[in-house]
């Protein structure tokens, strides 16, 4: 092939801001970035690009578990290896400093699906995968549907947990919902046979849990251990069920926040093409988000002039109601000026239970959906 027709690869980083356990299904790995190969690959193939797009992958230990400086120095490495623009980091505790270097030092547009308007900024874009806004709504609205008036809540000592804990007050002021105990969970996961005796004798008639979710782990176990099972509810925290066996049990019984929604016919076709190509079909969240991520990105990149940091930055901002895989049916991603939050819609949430299968999960409702 002559000098004329080759180029470099584009560049796209990927921050997984906390190390994913050894007992991590190695398919639900490939999950992470599978999806934007295959996206990538596509957009290349059918002439929507022309030059081959490149992800590169740095997965290291930010909160809760280790540090922030970690995540800043893995976004400055790829923002040194040519990166036009990174995925993550993801979690409320790592992106807001790290918002600051990236305003300060950097200036290479970011997409996180942290739940913090916070992250939200001029480089700093979301795909909130979930929202420490908008879940307390939804818990509020699954609350008041099962006849829910008394609630307590666990609140993991975190940016996210307190953050969740004080919009959830806010709307349960607003509904007449009585929160008749809070009690503090830590960031990891500790004994909590304390704080499940200290809720028990408040006698709610539900539990919501505030926080990222390692702090719930040994929460099913105190309960049964008091032969109470009340209905429980969490945040996307939820998704971290498909981390190992250890979350999943965790989760079980627990009504939580998700993003994968099988009646959405976008994300049917990209299960379908995604299992042609690679022989699975997971279903559940990780898969979807990354299909809408991977689309917004091919798209904002065939509008960047130049094709540079700023470029692209400026080229998301014009990626207009493009149809998701993930959420509810007539889910959309839509950015713009002054508009960093990219999904578009009430149902880009919805409410799942695990089944006790350890591989399945099921609806249980649709955020705003009467």
């Amino acid at each position: 092939m002559s000098y004329e027709s080759t180029a470099q690869p584009i560049k796209i980083g990927y921050i997984m801001d906390f190390i994913l356990p050894d007992v991590y299904p190695e398919d639900m790995r490939k999950d992470l970035t599978d999806p934007f190969d295959l996206v990538f690959n596509e957009a290349r193939e059918q002439g929507v690009i022309d030059r081959p797009l490149e992800i590169i992958y740095r997965e290291v230990e930010g909160l809760p578990k280790g540090s922030v400086k970690a995540v800043i120095d893995a976004y400055g490495e790829l923002v040194d290896e040519g990166c036009l623009a990174v995925f993550g980091p993801h979690i409320s505790d790592n992106c807001v400093p790290t918002k600051e270097a990236i305003e300060e030092r950097f200036r290479v547009p970011a997409l996180s699906v942290t739940g913090s308007d916070d992250w939200l900024g001029e480089w700093t874009f979301s795909f909130p995968q979930g929202s420490l806004t908008d879940e307390p709504i939804f818990w509020a609205d699954l609350l008041e549907k099962g006849g829910h008036r008394e609630v307590g809540v666990f609140v993991e000592q975190s940016e996210s947990g307190h953050h969740y804990c004080k919009n959830f007050e806010d709307e349960c002021r607003r509904r007449g919902i009585r929160i008749v105990a809070e009690v503090s969970l830590a960031q990891t996961a500790q004994d909590v046979t304390k704080a499940v005796d200290a809720m028990c004798e408040a006698k709610p008639s539900a539990l919501v849990h505030c926080g990222f979710g390692f702090g719930i782990v040994f929460i099913n176990a105190a309960l049964e251990a008091l032969k109470w099972d009340p209905p429980r509810f969490t945040s996307t925290a939820f998704q971290n069920a498909w981390m190992n066996p250890v979350m999943w049990n965790a989760f079980m019984n627990w009504t939580g926040v998700d993003q994968y929604d099988e009646q959405n016919p976008v994300g049917q076709r990209f299960l379908d093409k995604y299992e042609a190509v690679y022989g699975r079909r997971p279903q559940y969240c990780v898969p979807v988000v990354n299909h809408d991520v991977a689309s917004t990105l091919v798209r904002a990149i065939t509008l960047a002039h130049p094709l540079s940091p700023r470029g692209l930055k400026e080229a998301l901002e014009k990626v207009k109601m493009m149809p998701a895989a993930s959420g509810a049916p007539g889910t959309r991603v839509s950015f713009g000026k002054w508009t960093r939050r990219g999904w578009m819609g009430a149902g880009y949430l919805v409410a799942r239970q695990l089944d006790s299968d350890g591989i399945n999960s099921h609806l249980v409702g649709r955020f705003g959906e009467e």
